[in-house]
């Protein structure tokens, strides 16, 4: 069993994992205020919640988009542990194809993301995680990962219109009552979640096109269970698979 750590901007996902088996998946918020000890005492907070066995420990991993964060957080799982994490990068040997212009700036998240979806399904693949960021990644039939596109988040857009606007107020996540809004609270719902299935509705479609073929699309990420259901598209919803891609990387890392 290993402990993994997926930072992003917004959340830190963090379980422990072994095979099939997710013992425990939790989110934290990221805080780059925050020390290398009061992460350490959420981190052993964490596993006592979840009962985990700290001797049953194997490892750890961290995939991070936050460098200021990193070594921090390494530094927290070591001092919890007794494991200091090895480390997602471009560098690693994850055995993951990149066919793009500069492989070095394939976010991490994207990586383990894209580990993850090959190790279930058949590429073509479309992947999506709707965090900080609505990122989509393309896998080709050959499984490389061959590009993709970056959107603002759903809560970015939204605090931006709200932030920039005088009359239009930040809103839940609930969805309207139809997609035609009948008030302004209304009409706001249905653009970020009608509004916002349509885009990936839409984005699909044209990957494809340049995919040449259909492919499967898989979403995560703490947005995707809200906004997937208004898709007509067929989305495989996958809460856990950071996890499992942090997982596949760390087998991969430790091959002999």
């Amino acid at each position: 069993m290993i402990i993994a750590l997926d930072v992003g901007n917004t959340n830190i996902v963090i379980g422990c994992v072994e095979g099939e088996h997710i013992y425990f998946e939790g989110r934290l918020a990221t805080d780059r205020s925050k020390t290398e000890m009061e992460y350490a005492v959420m981190f052993k907070n964490i596993l006592d919640i979840y009962d985990v066995d700290q001797n049953l420990l194997d490892g750890a991993i961290i995939s991070s988009v936050v460098p200021p964060l990193t070594d921090i957080l390494k530094r927290a799982i070591h001092a919890v542990t007794g494991f200091f994490p090895i480390e997602v990068s471009a560098k690693a040997a994850h055995g993951l194809k990149l066919e793009v212009d500069h492989p070095e700036e394939v976010g991490n998240d994207l990586t383990v993301a894209a580990a993850a979806a090959l190790k279930e399904h058949k590429p073509p693949l479309i992947i999506i995680d709707m965090g900080t960021a609505t990122t989509f990644t393309a896998i080709n039939r050959e499984g490389a990962l061959c590009g993709g596109a970056i959107l603002p988040g759903v809560m970015i857009s939204q605090e931006a219109l709200s932030g920039r606007t005088s009359q239009l107020p930040s809103i839940s996540m609930e969805p309207p009552k139809d997609v035609i809004g009948k008030n302004t609270i209304d009409c706001m719902k249905s653009g970020m979640l009608h509004g916002t299935a349509a885009m990936i509705d839409g984005m699909i479609e044209r990957m494809e096109v340049s995919l040449g073929e259909t492919a499967t699309v898989v979403a995560t990420g703490g947005l995707a269970r809200s906004v997937i259901p208004f898709c007509k598209r067929e989305i495989l919803f996958d809460n856990d698979l950071l996890i499992k891609g942090l997982w596949v990387i760390y087998q991969k890392l430790n091959e002999k």
